[in-house]
């Protein structure tokens, strides 16, 4: 079982910056494949970046492209998604999700390739 825990959520402008991040425990972090998704109001879940179990792979949504960055340090556990340039329809509830047996070097970009999810941190950019 792993447990999965966002942070660093908020209330931006338009343009601003922000970083999530997700700490995991239970398990070895290492061990997984790791991705962000997130949810507006009245819409659902859609992929935003993915990252392979040792680091080496990114995937993103054309929507994350050119402005945010997935990350993950297997040595101090936490994965993190840098986003810049925000826009008001960034607003959603971002989660971190996580999948285990995972390949290498594979990334997952579809909601039921992921086992663990976190409860999710609000992003809110303000126009």
């Amino acid at each position: 079982q792993v447990q999965l825990v966002e942070s660093g959520g908020g209330l931006v402008q338009a343009g601003m910056t922000l970083r999530l991040s997700c700490a995991a425990s239970g398990r070895t972090f290492s061990r997984y494949a790791m991705g962000w998704f997130r949810q507006a109001p009245g819409k659902e879940r859609e992929f935003v970046a993915a990252i392979s179990m040792i680091g080496d792979t990114t995937y993103y949504a054309n929507a994350a492209k050119g402005r945010f960055t997935i990350s993950r340090d297997n040595a101090k556990n936490p994965l993190d998604l840098q986003m810049n340039s925000l826009k008001p329809e960034d607003t959603a509830v971002y989660y971190c999700a996580a999948r285990s047996n995972s390949g290498s070097y594979r990334i997952y970009y579809t909601l039921r390739e992921y086992d663990y999810w976190g409860q999710g941190t609000q992003v809110t950019v303000s126009s």
